[in-house]
């Protein structure tokens, strides 16, 4: 009698269903332990998690899947979508990028990330600059911006615009120095990124070029290391909002 009531308890399932759901949840953790976040697809994970959405709110509140639904045989499906299109190759670009530059990231000599503006490419400028200089260390660095070249140039990006972005800390330039003030080292920095990018083969005319000074730092001005961060040359696989 009492076993019947424990099956009524469970809904008219057996006590192994418990078993069962606990030995499922484990595989799941494990699997997720297992997943490389590294090597997802942007917009097959965005799928995923919109597919989930609705679980456990019930049959009626209806559901979204990632099978094939009716439309899909005209086509209309959500990976045909503009947007999505848009994030699959800025999905595939940060991937390459990370893919590509593993040493330099590894070094801090490069730092790779994503924001509204795109897919940004962050080189340290103490590493690829002489102090308070906008000439370029190239015997250090010229395996890193044919590397570089060679992704801004490739298919997938075919239909991209770039800007490359100059920084500098808060510390002033020498008066008695080539530059008047940080804008002008900011900016001749882009130009001499762009220039060794443009000889090694990415399309020129594609890219734009801005100085900013010392007015966006990424980290605090007020310790050498922030100032070290703040030291940068950004070059930004713009998203379409970006042009």
């Amino acid at each position: 009698m009492a076993r019947k009531k424990k099956e009524q308890q469970l809904g008219g399932l057996g006590e192994w269903i418990v078993t069962y759901g606990d030995m499922v949840t484990l595989l799941l953790c494990f699997f997720v332990a297992l997943f490389d976040t590294t090597d997802a697809d942007v917009v097959q994970v965005n799928e995923m998690i919109s597919s989930l959405n609705n679980i456990g709110m019930g049959a009626s509140s209806g559901g979204q899947t990632l099978s094939a639904g009716k439309l899909a045989e005209l086509g209309n499906t959500v990976g045909t979508l503009p947007s999505m299109e848009k994030g699959r190759v800025l999905g595939t670009a940060l991937k390459k990028a990370v893919s590509l530059f593993q040493p330099e990231i590894k070094s801090n000599r490069v730092r790779i990330s994503s924001d509204e503006r795109g897919v940004v490419i962050s080189l340290a400028a103490d590493a690829f600059f002489r102090k308070a200089s906008a000439d370029i260390n190239i015997d250090d660095t010229r395996s890193m911006l044919i590397r570089l070249a060679e992704l801004l140039k490739s298919d997938d990006l075919a239909d991209r615009r770039f800007r490359i972005e100059g920084h500098t800390d808060g510390t002033p330039t020498d008066p008695n120095g080539p530059w008047a003030s940080n804008w002008e080292l900011s900016t001749a920095r882009s130009l001499t990124v762009l220039h060794y990018l443009s000889d090694f083969g990415a399309p020129e005319r594609r890219f734009q070029v801005a100085g900013f000074s010392d007015t966006v730092p990424i980290e605090s001005d007020d310790t050498e290391e922030g100032r070290a961060y703040n030291r940068r040359v950004d070059i930004i696989i713009l998203d379409e909002g970006h042009l």
